[in-house]
C-alpha cells in the first residue's frame, strides 16, 4: 500500500524534524528541516480550510466530485513528492527536500480548489 507507506514516512519525518530541533532557516540540517516541515504544516492547514470553505460553498450534488478530486490529489501530492525525493531519501536534509516538494504542491493545490467557485469548476462541465 503505497499511500499508508508514505504516510508512514511522512509522519516519522516530521516527528524526527520536529523532535529533535527547533526551526531555524539558517541553523543546523536539524533546524532547517524542522523550518520544512512547520511551512508544509502551514500550507496544509490553509489547504484545509480552504477546501473545508470551497465545500460548503458548493452544492450537496457538487461536493461528491471535489471530495474524490481532493482525495486524487492528495495521494498524487505524495506520490509526485516521494518520487521527486527518491534518490535523496539518505541524505541527512531529505526531511527538507521532501517537505519542501510537499509544501509547493500542497500552495500548487490552491488553484485548483479556487476554480471550483467559478463557472470553470468540473461538475459545470457538459
Amino acid at each position: 500500500m503505497v499511500f499508508g507507506a508514505a504516510c508512514v514516512m511522512l509522519v516519522g519525518a516530521e516527528a524526527h524534524a520536529q523532535a529533535g530541533a527547533a526551526c531555524k532557516s539558517s541553523g543546523t540540517v536539524e533546524e532547517t528541516n524542522a523550518c520544512a516541515v512547520q511551512a508544509f504544516q502551514a500550507a496544509d492547514t490553509e489547504i484545509a480550510i480552504l477546501y473545508g470553505d470551497v465545500m460548503r460553498a458548493l452544492s450537496a450534488h457538487e461536493r461528491p466530485q471535489l471530495r474524490q478530486e481532493h482525495t486524487a490529489w492528495q495521494r498524487e501530492r505524495t506520490t509526485r513528492c516521494k518520487q521527486a525525493q527518491r534518490a535523496n531519501e539518505s541524505e541527512p536534509t531529505w526531511p527538507r527536500t521532501y517537505h519542501e516538494c510537499l509544501t509547493a504542491e500542497t500552495q500548487a493545490r490552491r488553484r485548483g480548489l479556487m476554480r471550483w467557485l467559478t463557472l470553470d469548476h468540473p461538475s459545470a462541465k457538459p
